[in-house]
């Protein structure tokens, strides 16, 4: 395997990094001072909309869609060291409108849209006119087999009228949220239950669409952004507004979240990198017992197994971003889950040994590091959970590899 980045990736990490060091970096602290101290916490910073538009300007945009109509036209492969790049600060992916939930949601109008489907919504998402979220985690069911899914999706003549809750809805507590696909039941008696689902777009302004509040995670509340509790109740939108057709959410689902779990993937091992850089710094700067911190020997072996992890993670990575390129996102789904397994894990380890090294500076927000945690963790849960995932990846191996013990049987 030749994981050799291309001269096109190349290039485009290069100035990616050059804009990281002259507009994220010094605006860290800033930009979230800006949101925590502003009197309407929905409201995205100018500074945002600035920072937007330099982005665009440098040809740094739509960087995730391998659709070169609409995106950069990168493969998995290519894309993913400079999602790493994003990763390093929690909020740069949505300066190059790389963020998640808008990535997942643009790929899924991009590739199951109606023509007017995407005129009205995805073309203003590719612009960064307006962001939207994603709902399909429920507060009342066990989310993480999504057969549970309860929220209804009743037709009426040409409209559908949507009941249910929602919540962890990313994107969906800033105001620049515009539109939400939404899954839930329009066939809840189907015999099989993986066609019961369905998707539909719902726009944010539709009366019965209640914000009920925002959640935080470990108290972070990922301001602007957000991850809201939603309630629908009795939303009436066209029937024009479902995505591909009645029953196909599952399909749909297995299409936004393949790449979407690598991206996480990719941003997770971006921020273990600095979270690993900043253990080395702080080892040099801080004396304790007469000598730097740099010489005990517990410490380098932090950091060198900090190092060994990341690499692996990063290379597991980009094997999976290399078989999505050659096999498909369902040919990959073994690689996709063994990283979406390692990766949050992996993070989990290196920023707490980071936060540790810190010592009290890592548990506040003068550094990434608390932030960067949190994000870790949710991630172990988000895109589904790590049991899921060995649960699927376990079958699906005992299913390849133990044919010789069955047919012995």
């Amino acid at each position: 395997m030749n994981f050799d980045y291309s001269e096109k990736t190349l290039a485009l990490r290069a100035r990616l990094e050059t804009f990281m060091e002259a507009h994220i970096y010094p605006n860290e602290h800033t930009y979230r001072l800006m949101v925590r101290e502003s009197e309407n916490r929905r409201a995205t910073p100018p500074l945002m909309q600035q920072l937007r538009d330099e982005a665009k300007a440098a040809g740094l945009w739509n960087l995730f869609l391998p659709d070169a109509e609409h995106g950069a036209g990168l493969t998995n492969l290519e894309y993913a060291p400079l999602a790493e790049v994003m990763g390093r600060v929690a909020w740069a992916p949505e300066v190059f409108n790389c963020n998640a939930p808008d990535t997942g949601n643009m790929e899924v109008l991009a590739q199951y849209g109606s023509a007017d489907q995407q005129t009205a919504w995805l073309r203003p998402l590719l612009d960064g006119e307006i962001q939207s979220g994603f709902a399909m985690t429920e507060p009342e069911v066990a989310s993480s087999d999504a057969t549970n899914i309860r929220c209804s999706i009743e037709r009426d003549g040409d409209e559908y009228v949507i009941n249910g809750r929602k919540w962890f809805t990313s994107g969906a507590w800033s105001e620049r949220c515009r539109i939400l696909i939404v899954m839930g039941k329009t066939d809840p008696d189907h015999a099989d239950r993986h066609r019961q689902q369905s998707m539909i777009l719902v726009p944010m302004a539709t009366v019965g669409v209640e914000v009920v509040r925002p959640l935080s995670v470990l108290g972070y509340w990922d301001e602007p952004f957000g991850h809201p509790e939603i309630a629908f109740n009795n939303v009436r939108v066209p029937v024009s507004n479902i995505l591909l057709g009645e029953g196909r959410g599952f399909e749909i689902a297995q299409g936004r979240l393949g790449p979407g779990r690598i991206h996480h993937c990719m941003r997770l091992i971006g921020a273990s990198q600095r979270a690993l850089e900043s253990m080395c710094r702080r080892a040099e700067e801080r004396t304790t017992f007469g000598r730097t911190l740099s010489r005990h020997q517990s410490v380098r072996e932090n950091i060198a197994k900090s190092y060994c992890e990341v690499q692996q993670a990063r290379l597991l990575t980009l094997q999976a971003a290399a078989k999505m390129d050659s096999d498909g996102n369902k040919g990959a789904q073994d690689l996709i889950a063994a990283i979406k397994i390692t990766a949050p894990r992996m993070a989990q380890k290196v920023i707490d040994r980071a936060i540790q090294i810190q010592g009290g500076r890592g548990l506040t927000e003068d550094t990434f590091l608390a932030e960067a945690y949190a994000g870790a963790r949710s991630l172990r849960l988000a895109d589904g959970p790590d049991e899921v995932h060995m649960m699927a990846l376990g079958r699906q191996l005992i299913r390849e590899h133990g044919a010789d013990a069955r047919q012995a049987a």
